[in-house]
């Protein structure tokens, strides 16, 4: 954004009365420019938090639909925003539309107000409204935005929540393992040393694991805390990300589903770009820099340099892992019959189907087996702890 900041002002107007406000400027004396440009004394200025959360998508959906309706019911786009801006929740989105009205009552196109904002609107926003602009429908756009915007939050977030669950059950499990181990078991193991009776293989094993447990502590907490340090900080760098997201879609479980979402994602913003009018190569350059996979947006570049190079659609996928035979065989079709938008909305509905069943089915089947792996760890460390008790009963009663 520039280094702009959020600014809550006070001041007085040409005929003295009080006003106040809000604005976006890098500095102090800018905020003083732009009031005194506006005949307006400053008399108290202050800084506002800017909350990166408040530009997530969840808020952009929300306001391009607000959007979409307005222009659809015949209100102008300034008025719109301005309307928008006076009734939003947020001082830094009320500060932000205010800005966009602003720019557009002066006469710069909606889509480069936008794009001064790159930390807040991706290129896909831009794209897309740039096109409405030039075609006359924004209103269209903006609600085709919103939609496909919204079903790629709900899909992801199933997606998500699919591999979420396995993941917390798996946590769990360790802490039931290392709690049992390092309070439980001691107790038992010190009964057992004052019969100096002998242990069955299985209790000497368990014991061996609770005595590595309770005498390396501390060293497997700082451990596991300096693991946990390394792998935050090397996933915040580009090359560890790109390995990462490759070995995850080699993983049975994970990477179906990864697939999945991401394919759904990039044929539903290609079809939606299709059908807006804009040319195949500023498609896909929208869905390279609205991925946040560096995985995915190398392949995609890699796609782009070959079809400026002349190579079709089809033929440069063939090279490419992450798309299957079938989107190739679709897309030379499409490339054949000229119907790329209607074959690349189907691609988009059946991959987003098949996600939404396989994360349905995979929560259904993994639910049963965690729940027997945490009974088997829970079930041995019980036996392992209970069956020299059965075998000090049985001696005791053979001695009677």
């Amino acid at each position: 954004m520039n280094e702009r900041r959020l600014w809550q002002w006070e001041g007085l107007d040409e005929q003295g009365a009080s006003c106040h406000g809000l604005l976006w400027a890098s500095e102090r004396s800018a905020v003083t420019r732009q009031l005194h440009e506006r005949q307006i004394w400053l008399v108290r200025l202050k800084r506002l938090t800017v909350s990166r959360n408040q530009w997530g998508l969840s808020y952009k959906i929300h306001f391009i639909r607000q959007l979409a309706t307005l222009l659809q019911a015949g209100i102008a786009l300034p008025q719109g925003l301005s309307m928008l801006a006076e009734q939003h929740a947020s001082a830094q989105w009320r500060a932000l539309l205010h800005e966009l009205g602003l720019e557009v009552s002066q006469g710069i196109p909606f889509s480069d107000a936008l794009k001064a904002w790159p930390a807040v609107f991706p290129p896909l926003f831009i794209a897309l409204i740039r096109t409405g602009e030039v075609t006359g429908k924004l209103d269209e756009c903006c609600q085709r935005l919103a939609v496909q915007q919204e079903e790629q939050q709900a899909l992801k977030k199933k997606v998500i929540k699919a591999l979420r669950y396995p993941a917390i059950i798996f946590v769990m499990a360790v802490l039931v393992t290392i709690g049992m181990a390092g309070f439980v078991l001691p107790e038992f193991a010190a009964i057992y040393r004052a019969f100096n009776a002998p242990l069955p293989t299985l209790t000497r094993a368990v014991m061996a694991f609770s005595a590595f447990i309770t005498g390396n502590a501390h060293r497997l907490i700082v451990g596991s805390l300096a693991l946990i340090a390394i792998l935050v900080k090397s996933r915040q760098h580009p090359t560890w990300q790109w390995h990462e997201q490759r070995l995850l879609l080699r993983l049975p479980v994970a990477g179906a589903l990864i697939q999945g979402q991401r394919l759904s994602q990039i044929y539903t913003i290609l079809a939606m770009t299709q059908q807006a009018g804009l040319p195949l190569l500023q498609g896909l350059d929208a869905v390279t820099q609205t991925l946040g996979s560096p995985f995915w947006q190398r392949m995609l570049e890699r796609i782009i340099t070959r079809i400026s190079d002349g190579v079709p659609f089809w033929k440069a996928l063939e090279n490419e892992s992450g798309f299957t035979p079938l989107c190739r065989q679709l897309i030379h079709t499409a490339e054949e019959t000229g119907s790329m938008d209607l074959i690349l909305a189907r691609l988009s509905r059946w991959h987003t189907g098949q996600t939404h069943e396989y994360a349905d089915s995979l929560s259904a089947a993994l639910e049963p087996v965690m729940m027997i792996v945490i009974g088997l760890i829970v079930g041995t460390l019980v036996i392992a702890m209970y069956l020299p008790v059965f075998q000090m009963g049985d001696a005791m009663s053979g001695a009677n």
